[in-house]
């Protein structure tokens, strides 16, 4: 493992913590205001717990890391065996065939229940988006190898 200190990771936690916190005391003060200000707390929230679960993840982590150096290195080995790689790699094909399903399902539903069409056009979008990616990379690695 890379030798990284945890005090990063937890100074971007405390940033974490500060903008969910922000966004907490916004939604309690803006309860009913309209427009940005109606979704920003939210958002806020949203970020902020995401910011703030990740780095503390990841500094304790580093910490235990370091209290137990063979640990560590059983991890280091884990996350390079070619096995584990296979594994993990599946994985992502199997959620994204299943993605796949979810995010066409999710197009219908909203298209059925008369959702608001830029929000269907926005998940269309996105599911294009995917869908080209994966092409693009299939065409890509069948050059390469």
């Amino acid at each position: 493992m890379k030798n990284k200190s945890a005090a990063m990771y937890l100074v971007f936690s405390l940033v974490g913590f500060a903008i969910l916190a922000t966004g907490a005391i916004l939604a309690k003060l803006t309860r009913n205001d309209q427009g940005i200000i109606q979704t920003l707390p939210y958002i806020l929230i949203g970020i902020g717990a995401g910011v703030f679960g990740q780095n503390l993840g990841t500094a304790f982590d580093i910490y235990t890391m370091k209290k137990n150096p063979e640990i560590a290195k059983q991890r280091e080995i884990d996350e390079k065996d070619e096995r584990n790689i296979a594994i993990r790699n599946k994985a992502k094909a199997k959620a994204y065939d299943l993605m796949i399903l979810v995010f066409g399902a999710l197009m219908m539903a909203f298209a059925l229940m008369g959702v608001s069409w830029s929000v269907v056009l926005a998940i269309v979008i996105a599911y294009l988006f995917v869908v080209f990616s994966n092409i693009y990379f299939i065409s890509k690695y069948d050059k390469d190898m």
